[in-house]
């Protein structure tokens, strides 16, 4: 299945926060290396994004938490045939360098930003619909028409801090994505279930769909079970599930 549509459905709460973040750290890469002022603006949402949810989760401890379970999985399937002891290595490397990243990171995730008066400013401004234009703010006005470097090297001030957690979230992730092989299967009249090893509880689900098909997957489900819908987007009225047989790929992510 070439160029395929890749849908995800986190099942736990902790790989549903990691998705969010990297959706974030990926907005902020995207547009923090682009030179206009409104991609700036959209590097900033990113920011702040994150400063909140760091800010309502202990991201640090969690992130630990599954690095040292990864860690643990790991040492288990050493010596099982067909394990590459360099791959192996490399992975264990990886994972025991964003762990000391962590560790040395000082206080809560995203401090140095959440306490930046600028950034005070600009969140408490954003709140607001159009809120952060620049008669409200004229300090960010000001700092929007800056040089792209200037600008470019204040975010990065805020970001050095939690760039650690941006590749811990990136290889953890990467892990799980890549933990197992992907099954071609079909939904019956676009409807597909299945239950799920309670010994072996999946972290997360990946619905590969062919560019042909005009459908997308609603995904429910927890560690025990899990269903699939496919559904028609219409231009108007409510999504209808599709009457086909849906083929797909699904990926069970246990590791």
């Amino acid at each position: 299945m070439s160029q395929e549509m890749i849908f995800e459905h986190p099942l736990n709460e902790r790989i549903r926060t990691f998705l969010r973040l990297e959706h974030l750290f990926e907005k902020l890469d995207y547009f923090v290396a682009q030179p206009e002022h409104w991609c700036t603006r959209a590097a900033i949402e990113a920011l702040l994004d994150i400063v909140a949810i760091t800010a309502r989760a202990d991201i640090k401890t969690e992130l630990l938490k599954e690095i040292d379970r990864n860690l643990s999985t790991l040492a288990r399937v050493r010596n099982q045939p067909g394990v590459d002891p360099a791959a192996l290595k490399e992975v264990f490397s990886g994972l025991e360098h964003a762990a000391a990243a962590i560790h040395e990171i000082n206080g809560q995730i995203g401090s140095r930003a959440r306490d930046d008066a600028f950034l005070k400013a600009v969140a408490q401004r954003s709140s607001i619909p159009g809120g952060a234009c620049s008669f409200d703010v004229p300090l960010y006005h000001h700092f929007l028409t800056q040089p792209n470097e200037q600008r470019r090297a204040r975010i990065a001030s805020w970001t050095d801090e939690i760039n650690p957690v941006s590749e811990a979230i990136r290889l953890v992730l990467s892990l799980a994505r890549t933990s197992a092989t992907p099954r071609k299967l079909i939904a019956p009249e676009a409807f597909f279930q299945e239950s799920l090893d309670s010994q072996a509880p999946a972290q997360l689900l990946r619905v590969a769909l062919g560019p042909e098909w005009s459908v997308y997957p609603e995904i429910s489900g927890h560690k025990n079970r899990f269903s699939i819908r496919f559904m028609q987007a219409n231009q108007t009225g409510r999504p209808l599930q599709s009457q086909d047989d849906v083929p797909f790929l699904l990926t069970c992510c246990v590791f």
